[in-house]
């Protein structure tokens, strides 16, 4: 028996078109390997983790040739049912996974379709819901848990299994930076410990590179690198800010960890005192004036009282389940407060239907797929030009989708976009109607660095010219690059509130790569520390 996964001149081509996703792509993971899969939105990484169970190509169909044998069994010629006692999968959007209703008992739903004995499962709920910290959350309903809540259950359901290989697509990607830290934790020991294979795909690197003992990053075309981190992180594009700033300032060899990159960091840098934002004094578009939100018994929002400044852009950040979809709902409606009032232009929404507020307010949801179910993403664009009162045309649903790099796509089935392709998608269609308040959930979920500088780059113009965005994140690097102000949340109060400078400077848990490598210098930024450093950012 092969005692490894084994991928040998895999192509693969998806159902209608025109060029395979993956390209003649070989290798072999061995047992107990941790495996850090990268690459730009919509590269194939997804479908490549659909190899390893089978899901490509006996679910999706298409075009493929090759062949991978997992432990010894071929996909070709099983199942993923058969494969299911040795690669547990985690899907990038953990809602689509859940089967049942409550948390404990979608834990158990695998281990009992294994035929696991019950004493087991029992030890293994306890094991699984202690690694995750998430034992709070063992009678919840699922529908009623965060997103980040939702994909700790996610993990820990497949965990519970003990399959051989555990593949995880974007695990990180709804966490808070303490979250995310507990869940690789986590995966490191069982990996280190229990010699479980880890194959995990993420666009934060800055999260989970210093975990992996290899790394595979696919680009557009079907090219392949692999090698160790440090090996690859050199030859890419597509890098976190640390090993940015490392490759731009020629440090050798390239850092992985904050410990490593300070031993390149002077003694005798200046202090510099950040500028005050021209923004921090405008007038607000929006404002909450003692809001409390409510589920049922729970206060999700707890007497908020919070100004957005027109022209900002605001950050809501803070642990999962503090509040800030909920913030992000009560603004256009979709939660009401049992208390308090909320502004937008200084008229009370209150009385106004939410299909009116949603014409002069964009808000794109943590799901962004949930906004998408048209045949094309042209009709889609259209559909919410005519939402608006716009007459769509060919040139202008082009020009909207051009805006995010995404023209290409205007013929696709909406649903079948990456995860990153879905998320500009949604944005695009929430843009169209010129809306002066932009709600954005966790808007870099599934995009790569250089989608991210795109976004970053879109909503500072669309901040110029006068309108505020609000967007929930947990994307740190996100943040430091575009925030004006920065709203922490704890358990639906506003802890603190000021400018985004100040408090992603200071943070122990909420500060930039760059912040923590040159601390008290009031950079967030790669281009800021090159800038301070009297470096070009070329």
């Amino acid at each position: 028996m092969a005692l490894m996964i084994d991928i040998d001149r895999v192509s693969y081509t998806y159902p209608g078109a025109a060029a395979p996703i993956l390209r003649d792509v070989t290798l072999q993971i061995a047992p107990g390997e941790f495996l850090l899969v990268c690459g730009p939105s919509g590269a194939g990484k997804s479908t490549f983790l659909r190899l390893l169970n089978g899901l490509v190509p006996h679910f999706h169909g298409g075009r493929f040739s090759g062949r991978v044998r997992v432990w010894g069994r071929d996909t070709l010629t099983c199942q993923p049912r058969d494969l299911a006692n040795l690669v547990g999968f985690v899907v990038q959007d953990p809602e689509s996974q859940f089967v049942v209703e409550r948390v404990e008992d979608e834990i158990v739903f695998a281990m009992e379709n294994l035929g696991v004995p019950p004493a087991v499962m029992r030890r293994r709920v306890e094991e699984v819901l202690d690694q995750l910290a998430i034992a709070h959350l063992r009678h919840r309903h699922v529908a009623t848990l965060s997103g980040g809540e939702q994909q700790r259950v996610a993990i820990a359901a497949t965990l519970a299994a003990q399959p051989r290989a555990l593949v995880l697509d974007e695990p990180t990607s709804q966490l808070d930076p303490h979250g995310a830290e507990e869940v690789l934790t986590a995966l490191q020991k069982l990996n280190a410990d229990l010699g479980i294979t880890v194959i995990l795909c993420e666009h934060r690197l800055e999260r989970v590179v210093q975990y992996a003992d290899r790394m595979l990053y696919l680009a557009p075309g079907g090219r392949i690198e692999l090698g160790l981190p440090r090996e690859v992180l050199a030859r890419i594009e597509l890098r976190p800010p640390l090993q940015h700033l490392g490759a731009a300032l020629g440090w050798e060899p390239l850092p992985l960890t904050i410990k490593e990159g300070r031993r390149f960091v002077p003694n005798d840098l200046p202090v510099t005192t950040p500028t005050a934002n021209a923004r921090a004094g405008a007038p607000p578009l929006a404002r909450l004036r003692n809001v409390t939100v409510q589920y049922g018994q729970h206060e999700a929002l707890y007497r908020v009282n919070l100004d957005l400044p027109r022209g900002a852009l605001v950050a809501l950040m803070g642990r999962n389940g503090s509040g800030k979809s909920t913030l992000l709902k009560t603004l256009i409606g979709l939660a009401r407060p049992v208390t308090g009032t909320v502004e937008i232009e200084g008229r009370d929404i209150a009385p106004i239907p939410v299909e009116e507020l949603a014409r002069r307010i964009a808000y794109v949801p943590q799901d962004p797929r949930s906004m998408l179910f048209h045949d094309t993403l042209n009709d889609e664009i259209a559909f919410s030009m005519r939402g608006r009162g716009l007459r769509p045309s060919v040139s202008a649903i082009t020009e909207a989708l051009t805006r995010l790099g995404i023209a290409h796509l205007g013929l696709q089935y909406p649903r079948s976009l990456s995860g990153g392709e879905a998320q500009r998608a949604a944005l695009v269609a929430g843009l169209v109607g010129d809306p002066q308040l932009i709600l954005l959930d966790e808007p870099t979920r599934g995009l790569d660095y250089h989608a991210k500088a795109d976004l970053t780059a879109i909503l500072r113009r669309l901040c110029d010219e006068g309108r505020t965005v609000v967007m929930a994140t947990h994307d740190v690097e996100l943040a430091a690059a575009c925030a004006d102000r920065v709203v922490l949340l704890g358990e639906g109060e506003v802890v603190v509130e000021g400018p985004a400078t100040e408090l992603l400077g200071n943070s122990l848990i909420f500060s930039s790569q760059v912040a923590k490598l040159f601390p008290g210098r009031g950079w967030l930024t790669v281009a800021q520390a090159l800038a301070g450093l009297g470096r070009s950012p070329g």
